[in-house]
């Protein structure tokens, strides 16, 4: 009986402890030192981060140039939708862009695009991983539609983002000389390993009466396809750039580089823009100056609550511990 009631005991002092949060733990005290520590050791770490990040982006050298307004003829400018949606004009464009500054090799070529919404719910959902995967042999498709079969026939790749292919072609020359463009090795490996499938190949893909995008080599898997791949990979922002392809060649300062490219892509009727981009990288990737500058914003702002909170202390010090300073012992005080 005894050792019973001992259990018992023993179990209720420990709901006890547990419920009025007094088991052993760690618990640490925030001292004022500390607190002043912690903020100054976060501006220190946080300011030379900063700094070394913002360093690394303005290394980055980056030409853009808009060109969906210039592409377009001057008399077509009032209806531009009509203009891109007849295949009987001419789409073809030229575009000239300076080099600045000294640019390495590899340049990364980008094309960007804004106001394009690819994170809209009804978008991102309308495609078949397993089509892409499986090809013909996956039947259920019911999440690619609007866009899941034509003439009763399956699409493959079928859905909105496949159908809404970027079918906008560039061609770079240098001094009369063409510059190649390497376009392999621009999705990711594990894209083209295990998401698109090494003996599927497009099938009736854009032969509808409503023709969204690009189309597809019938004859090329989908896993070599490196540009279907690219813009299958969804962007989470109205605002985003995806790779074209790469020149590896160095670019010397006053070259000009002559743009010849294909004004396919309809993005007027929504009031989308177009961008070519030009970049360089650097270790830390491409031109971001975001996180440097958020780095260096933490980094003094640590720094000036540390300042204060020095002053505070140093001009308002107290004993630690002092129970003359909890709110009821000032009342009973000044009562």
């Amino acid at each position: 009986m005894d050792t019973d009631r001992e259990r018992h005991s023993a179990r209720e002092t420990a709901f006890y402890l547990f419920t009025q949060q007094s088991l052993p733990a760690c618990k640490p005290v925030l001292t004022p030192g500390w607190v002043i520590a912690i903020f100054l050791f976060m501006g220190v770490i946080f300011i030379p981060v900063g700094l070394v990040t913002l360093r690394a982006s303005h290394c980055v050298v980056e030409i853009v140039d808009r060109y969906d307004i210039d592409c377009v003829p001057e008399s077509s400018r009032m209806d531009k939708v009509s203009y891109i949606r007849d295949d009987s004009i001419p789409k073809n464009c030229s575009r000239f862009m300076k080099v600045h500054k000294y640019m390495k090799a590899p340049i990364y070529i980008y094309y960007q695009l804004d106001n394009y919404y690819q994170n809209h719910r009804r978008y991102v959902k309308s495609r078949s991983d397993k089509q892409l995967l499986d090809g013909q042999k996956y039947h259920d498709t019911s999440s690619c539609q609007p866009v899941e079969s034509n003439n009763n026939r399956p699409i493959v790749p079928c859905g909105l983002i496949a159908w809404s292919l970027f079918n906008d072609t560039f061609e770079f020359i240098r001094e009369g000389a063409e510059l190649k463009v390497n376009r392999k090795n621009i999705a990711w490996k594990s894209d083209r390993g295990h998401k698109f499938g090494k003996n599927v190949y497009p099938f009736n893909f854009q032969n509808g009466t409503l023709i969204g995008g690009g189309k597809l080599n019938p004859e090329i898997p989908l896993s070599d396809q490196e540009d279907l791949i690219v813009w299958m990979r969804t962007s989470a922002l109205p605002s985003f750039r995806k790779l074209y392809g790469r020149i590896e060649e160095d670019l010397d300062v006053d070259d000009v580089v002559v743009v010849n490219l294909t004004n396919n892509y309809n993005t007027y009727s929504f009031g989308g823009k177009k961008k070519l981009v030009l970049s360089t990288s650097s270790w830390l990737g491409g031109k971001n100056d975001f996180l440097g500058h958020a780095c260096v914003f933490v980094g003094c702002s640590s720094l000036t609550l540390a300042i204060i909170f020095m002053l505070l202390h140093v001009k308002y010090r107290r004993p630690y511990g002092d129970t003359s300073y909890l709110p009821w012992n000032r009342k009973s005080f000044s009562g």
